[in-house]
């Protein structure tokens, strides 16, 4: 959580929805404790002490939300920890279904491309050809 998001309402949003283009550097001490936390049992690492951990949750993770041609998409850039933690609790209960407790900053494209430069608009050219994709094998299975 930043000093920016902190007045943001908290929401959950599916962590299959979200989009991460930036590789992360991972800590995998810090996510152990972060998945025990998640399952009900604190544990501290060595940026936060267990005192400061809420039993069964992690702090929300600042996501963006950008409406594109009638479509939604997440990215996030932070919370890599949090997000690997999600990930393998997911892993470990069969759950296809985890939702991310977040807060939802409003972007655009040109806001995203402060973070990702002009690549912005061939990941938005992917997401697009993906969204045909899983139109087709929708209008398939009807």
């Amino acid at each position: 959580m930043s000093i920016q998001t902190r007045g943001l309402k908290e929401e959950y949003v599916p962590l299959h929805e979200i989009k991460r283009p930036i590789p992360p550097v991972l800590d995998h001490q810090k996510i152990d404790a972060m998945v025990s936390t998640l399952k009900g049992v604190p544990m501290g690492s060595a940026t936060c002490k267990v005192e400061d951990i809420t039993e069964g949750e992690l702090p929300p993770i600042d996501v963006f939300k950008v409406r594109e041609k009638g479509k939604t998409y997440y990215f996030a850039f932070g919370g890599c920890h949090r997000f690997q933690a999600y990930d393998r609790l997911s892993q470990e209960d069969n759950c296809k279904e985890i939702m991310v407790k977040s807060r939802i900053i409003p972007a655009t494209k040109k806001t995203l491309e402060l973070y990702l430069g002009s690549s912005v608009h061939s990941i938005f050219e992917d997401l697009a050809k993906q969204d045909e994709e899983k139109q087709d094998e929708g209008d398939q299975s009807v």
